[in-house]
């Protein structure tokens, strides 16, 4: 092992290191509240960057920047979408859910949540919504792990296609991330998350700009001489990497990835964990300013990148990799700036750790609280409740590892499917439910079941042996959640109204304090 490998390696055994030291400190939790909602006490700056950085992942610093270093800045829609996404979430959603759930029998998890709002005695959403969590939180946990296994491929061994390295990172990660969330919970994970948000933020603002500066801001020279045949195409939000305009359909598909937002349950948490209206209001601003930064920057570092790097990762099919390679060709030459390029690409190690473990806690709660305490067995003590949640951590977190075995798995299809998932089934539900009164039981289990089987359809079961978001180009979330908003109200509105009871609590929500 070089001098440079053992000196990247000091920086990720500290940083991890931080990580579960951090699980340990605040492994203390007397019941299911504070596990899984760390008691509802997050201030301002934890609940923003915990919510933003548990929500970007790897994808942040390896899927996003890898597309537009492949297609250039027409894949900046995406980025666009998700901004506006942030927005709304923060503005409509998260102040009115937070009270909402304290009106709703206090629920601790969205799927109990469903179930108060609509007093579903049956438990049928509740167990349909626990269903969805499991599934897509298990591709969407793969993602964070096959991260995580290709950051070490590419840092210790000799690239993705080392695949003993690849293993090892795969394994590690997981480990690591399992620690710390069975370890600390709730406010373990917020915790971790704020200074990894803080910590992405620093990477991925400081990396492109020190690139740009070595190109010595001459970005359409650059491109032209790594072989960009049309760099002010490149350039342009409208048209592809290859010259070709940009479609409606891919426009409105990128940009729709702004609706996953509201069916997000690891984000969701943490707008019910906030500890007060004055701390939301505080939250918001924080949290749209990190996004502004962050998304900006890596964008701005795909297409630097392209210009920058001394290897073709567009040849190589190696795009997700970019920041990696940029960070190991800026900081080389001595240990110092090595020591600082490992620091950097834990940045990376952060966006996977702080939304995996983020993930695996909302599982957590969905099989404890929601499946074995809310169905299975309703007398279950919080002891034996905490510990089911464990398991189920250990369990879905194999499920991903399993998932990500494969190196060739995509960061970005990951989290597209996953995305695409939580948003067409629980997006239009939790709209309606926190602003239409007369939104009841069975137009909300039709449009969460249709979201969730539109999107099964469209991204997994081939048509003429293709599949239909291959053939239409439209992103299956679009679609999902169109789908899944008309049926739940055309349902909602041919069938009986909610109880007086359920449209009392509605109302109470305007005026109750947090």
């Amino acid at each position: 092992m070089s001098t440079n490998t053992i000196v990247v390696l000091v920086a990720f055994v500290v940083y991890m290191g931080m990580m579960i030291l951090i699980g340990a400190l605040n492994s203390k939790q007397s019941n299911n509240e504070d596990y899984f909602l760390g008691g509802r006490g997050l201030g301002s700056w934890t609940a923003a960057l915990s919510a933003q950085a548990s929500d970007m992942s790897g994808w942040l610093l390896m899927g996003l920047p890898g597309a537009i270093y492949v297609a250039g800045t027409g894949e900046v829609w995406i980025a666009i979408g998700l901004l506006i996404g942030t927005v709304l979430n923060w503005f409509l959603v998260a102040r009115r859910l937070r009270k909402y759930t304290i009106v709703a029998n206090n629920s601790l998890t969205i799927p109990s949540f469903f179930e108060n709002r609509f007093h579903d005695k049956k438990g049928v959403l509740k167990i349909v919504s626990s269903i969805i969590v499991i599934v897509f939180f298990a591709v969407y946990t793969a993602s964070a792990f096959a991260s995580g296994a290709k950051l070490f491929a590419n840092v210790f061994g000799s690239g993705a296609d080392d695949h003993t390295a690849y293993m090892i990172g795969l394994i590690v990660a997981a480990v690591v991330i399992l620690v710390y969330t069975l370890l600390g919970g709730f406010k373990a994970v917020c915790y971790t998350d704020f200074i990894q948000g803080m910590l992405m933020l620093v990477a991925i603002l400081a990396v492109p700009i020190i690139a740009y500066i070595s190109i010595n801001g001459d970005l359409v020279g650059a491109l032209g001489a790594k072989g960009v045949a049309d760099p002010q195409g490149y350039l342009s939000l409208m048209k592809d990497g290859e010259g070709n305009p940009i479609t409606f359909v891919s426009i409105i598909s990128n940009l729709g990835w702004a609706l996953g937002y509201f069916g997000m349950p690891h984000i969701l948490v943490r707008f019910m964990a906030i500890k007060s209206d004055k701390e939301v209001k505080k939250s918001r601003i924080i949290a749209i300013v990190w996004v502004i930064l962050s998304l900006g920057a890596a964008s701005f570092l795909g297409l630097v990148a392209r210009g920058f790097l001394n290897e073709d990762l567009v040849a190589s099919g190696k795009s997700e990799v970019v920041f990696i390679k940029t960070i190991q060709q800026i900081f080389d030459g001595n240990i110092v700036l090595v020591f600082i390029g490992g620091v950097f690409l834990c940045g990376i190690l952060a966006a996977i750790m702080s939304t995996a473990d983020s993930q695996l806690l909302v599982t957590a709660s969905a099989v404890s609280e929601d499946m074995y305490k809310g169905v299975i067995k309703k007398d279950a003590s919080e002891k034996s409740a905490l510990n089911v949640g464990r398991i189920a951590v250990v369990v879905v977190a194999i499920i991903a590892f399993v998932i990500a075995l494969n190196p060739e798995s995509s960061v970005m299809g990951l989290v597209s499917d996953a995305w695409a998932g939580f948003g067409a089934a629980f997006g239009p539900i939790i709209l309606l439910s926190l602003f239409w009164k007369r939104f009841n039981l069975p137009g909300a289990v039709a449009g969460m079941i249709t979201g969730f089987a539109t999107v099964v359809i469209w991204d997994y079961i081939p048509f003429g042996g293709a599949l239909l978001k291959d053939t239409t180009g439209l992103y299956s979330l679009v679609l999902g959640f169109a789908l899944a908003l008309v049926v739940a109200v055309i349902v909602t509105l041919i069938t009986k109204k909610p109880s007086t009871e359920i449209e009392e609590e509605f109302d109470k929500v305007n005026t109750v304090e947090i």
